[in-house]
């Protein structure tokens, strides 16, 4: 199957920091998204906020903004335009402090106030504004809802097989994402449950998609886009990738956090990145709990070492 279309990298909250943005590049092409930004705390200038943004050495991407005013997400996009080449409307967050303060898989139960959302930001920037959401809050109503967007004047879908009740239990629902892909006219990216590259092909061949996104399946793998990328250009499927490759990324991915934020910080928020690199090693979880307590970086360094 020969695939020339786009493959992104989930803007995932906490997961897709500029460190792991790089690493992932280092084993294919994602189209890297920024995480999720708020656009209440863009208006305050909120300097950690700020720090979200794309780093200087990493140039535009898609940056994802959620809020449920309007007014406010316009001025955040106003502001995030020179870092982005699109904007991406956050209506799918299922997490309770996002979905109970009006933001994310709220928005769903007010299209109204959604297309409000998406025109003002439209006239707030030149760039394509997108739209991520979900199949629904309890059962599916995202073809009526992505015809909702498309008539607000989304440029593109994101869709995400699963309903808000559903988090990220059970299976994306395919038949569902086909549906939103045959509502609406405008480009649709699927998303849910791509963890090989089969399942990429498969996602591509069941709701005839335009183009892919990859969330969970590329933690502690980021192997995964090296394949999917071979597997679309060659028809080869890739061998998965060795316990000495795991723990060099894994390293790599560490050094660079303390480069970017510090010892101590590189190395906390390193942390479950680390452990998802090393789950499927033998001895890792000797030392996990270990790796789990020290915030000094040689020693981190000879635990993973260890492994080898």
């Amino acid at each position: 199957m020969i695939y020339n279309n786009k493959v992104y990298l989930a803007p995932m909250a906490g997961v897709a920091d500029e460190v792991f943005r790089t690493i992932v590049s280092d084993y294919g092409s994602p189209v890297p998204f920024t995480e999720m930004i708020s656009a209440k705390a863009m208006h305050y200038n909120d300097k950690k906020t700020l720090a979200l943004l794309p780093g200087e050495d990493e140039g535009k991407m898609v940056v994802q903004i959620f809020g449920h005013e309007p007014g406010i997400l316009a001025e955040a996009a106003e502001k995030m335009a020179p870092y982005a080449t699109e904007i991406n409307i956050n209506m799918g967050c299922p997490m309770p402090k996002i979905e109970g303060n009006g933001d994310g898989c709220a928005l769903m139960k007010n299209p109204a106030l959604a297309g409000e959302i998406v025109t003002a930001v439209k006239k707030a920037v030149s760039l394509p504004v997108s739209v991520k959401f979900r199949m629904g809050i309890e059962s599916e109503t995202s073809p009526e809802f992505a015809k909702a967007m498309e008539g607000a004047g989304a440029d593109k879908i994101y869709i995400h097989g699963r309903t808000k009740e559903q988090l990220y239990s059970g299976k994306a629902n395919l038949s569902a994402i086909r549906r939103v892909k045959e509502s609406v006219q405008i480009p649709v990216v699927g998303n849910g449950d791509i963890f090989s590259a089969l399942d990429a092909e498969n996602m591509l061949k069941e709701t005839l998609v335009d183009e892919i996104m990859v969330g969970r399946g590329c933690l502690g793998n980021p192997f995964l886009f090296r394949e999917i990328e071979h597997y679309f250009k060659t028809g080869e499927l890739l061998s998965v990738a060795t316990a000495e490759e795991r723990i060099d990324v894994c390293k790599r991915h560490l050094l660079l956090a303390v480069e970017k934020k510090g010892e101590t910080r590189g190395i906390l928020e390193s942390r479950k990145h680390l452990a998802w690199y090393l789950k499927t090693i033998r001895g890792a979880a000797k030392i996990r709990a270990a790796l789990f307590t020290s915030t000094d970086i040689s020693e981190v360094l000879e635990m993973i070492e260890s492994l080898k």
